[in-house]
């Protein structure tokens, strides 16, 4: 059963890693007009994988979150386009979206992920809550409303995850009034699927797999948003744990590998690890900190950040802060030298989120909420 025991031990600290001035140079290389390709060879696009809506709705947070440091004019056209390609792949028969898309624009399939679904929708909120009062956000927000509908037969955890934090960046912006009822039914959804955390092993699939943080971030918003403690500790319960066990014994960031994953009953995969899981970790430290005020959760951000910058178990630098790039992953031997979307988006997020973390840091977070919990000594990596 979830019970209530003392704050977990902090994690090491790490040392800060710079943070990088913006660069879209490899961002704009992979861009077209219709949107961005989904993988490289190298750094070069390589176009006969097509498109992803996964990775436009990515793309669209990305210029949200450039358009702080670098103002709106950097990023319109692209931010634009981005909005395009989401009204486009919108299929209004079933109220979902599509994801891929073939080179030459014509759409591969008429069946879309819930992962998909929500990433898309994030995406949407992020330019709502970004540009309120803009045309784009405007029509962001009535694609918004036609793709809510389609949440509610969601059963994956990670798509109902993203879709509450959607939801709620939507809702406590007041910017869609069907986004609170919509963030209700998913919340207690996801406290349904997820069930009550404990013991050594806190995950209701036997296999722990890919973006696992954002779990744990789903149900800290969830917490959070109701301003109910108990459902906060749950899942802090559940992201003290994932950083538990992904810390090395160097006291680095060291991601469940994509080869085999984690079995419950069996070893976990040290490779390949996937920058979706750095950012994912980030991600949801951030918004832990920030409903709570523990520095546990800045140092397991910066953590996590330094992965991209060489703080990984083989010591090399996966992100290319000058270009923007990012390899494709950590294998046993070194970087997948590819660079594609998904990749580069993740590095891109995560030194803006780190960016952000940091000035929250010094000027205050405002009012958190008291957390009285931790997760056992669960197995480590």
């Amino acid at each position: 059963m979830f019970s209530r025991e003392p704050e977990p031990a902090a994690v090491s600290s790490p040392v800060k890693r710079p943070l990088y001035p913006v660069s879209r140079a490899h961002l704009d290389a992979l861009s077209t007009t219709l949107g961005l390709w989904q993988h490289a060879r190298g750094a070069e696009p390589d176009p006969r994988f097509g498109y992803c809506t996964d990775d436009v709705a990515r793309a669209l947070v990305v210029d949200m979150l450039h358009s702080r440091e670098l103002g709106w004019g950097a990023v319109e056209a692209s931010a634009g386009r981005s909005m395009l390609f989401l009204q486009d792949a919108f299929d209004h028969p079933t109220g979902r979206f599509l994801n891929f898309r073939g080179a030459d624009g014509r759409w591969l399939d008429m069946e879309a992920s819930e992962d998909c679904h929500a990433r898309s929708l994030v995406g949407l909120a992020a330019m709502m809550t970004e540009r309120p009062g803009t045309d784009l956000a405007d029509r962001a927000r009535r694609l918004f409303v036609k793709a809510l509908p389609a949440t509610e037969s969601f059963d994956a955890f990670r798509a109902i995850s993203a879709a509450v934090i959607a939801c709620d960046a939507v809702a406590e912006a007041r910017l869609a009034s069907e986004a609170q009822p919509a963030f209700e039914c998913l919340a207690t959804r996801l406290v349904e699927r997820f069930g009550d955390p404990g013991g050594e092993w806190p995950w209701p699939d036997p296999v722990l797999t890919y973006e696992n943080a954002l779990v744990a971030q789903g149900l800290v918003t969830v917490g959070r948003r109701s301003g109910n403690q108990q459902l906060l500790a749950r899942g802090c319960f559940v992201l003290d744990w994932l950083i538990d066990v992904q810390t090395g014994d160097g006291g680095m960031f060291s991601p469940i590998g994509n080869r085999n994953w984690w079995p419950r009953m069996g070893p976990r995969s040290q490779f390949d690890q996937q920058a979706i899981e750095a950012a994912s970790m980030i991600s949801a430290t951030v918004a832990a900190f920030r409903a709570t005020g523990r520095q546990r959760y800045v140092d397991a951000a910066e953590m996590a950040y330094g992965w991209f910058l060489g703080d990984n178990d083989l010591g090399v630098a996966v992100a290319n802060p000058a270009s923007g790039g990012c390899f494709d992953g950590l294998t046993d031997s070194g970087v997948n030298e590819n660079q594609g979307g998904e990749s580069t988006l993740m590095w891109l997020t995560a030194l803006e989120l780190m960016r952000e973390l940091r000035g929250s840091d010094r000027r205050g977070i405002g009012r958190v909420l008291p957390v009285e919990t931790a997760p056992t000594n669960g197995p480590r990596a």
